[in-house]
C-alpha cells in the first residue's frame, strides 16, 4: 500500500511537474512575444507604442515568475514523492 501511494504521489509529481514546463514554455513565449513588441515600439517610438511594450514586457516578467515558481513547487513535490 506504501509502494501504491508512492506511485500516486510520483504520478502527480510527473503531472504537475509536465504543467509547469508547459506553463514555462508560455512564459517563454510571453517574452519573446514581450522583445517583438519593444522592437516594434522602437521602430515606431509614440508614448503609446511605448506603453504598451512596457506593459507586455511587465506581463511577460511576471508569467515567467509565475512559471518558474510553479516548475519549484512541482521539482519540490517529485523530489518529496521520490524519498
Amino acid at each position: 500500500m506504501a509502494c501504491e501511494n508512492k506511485a500516486e504521489k510520483a504520478q502527480e509529481a510527473t503531472t504537475e511537474s509536465a504543467a509547469a514546463a508547459n506553463q514555462a514554455a508560455a512564459a517563454s513565449q510571453a517574452a519573446t512575444d514581450a522583445a517583438n513588441a519593444t522592437a516594434d515600439a522602437a521602430a515606431a517610438p509614440t508614448e503609446a507604442s511605448k506603453e504598451a511594450a512596457g506593459d507586455a514586457a511587465a506581463a511577460a516578467g511576471e508569467a515567467a515568475e509565475k512559471a518558474g515558481d510553479e516548475a519549484k513547487k512541482a521539482a519540490d513535490k517529485a523530489k518529496d514523492a521520490a524519498h
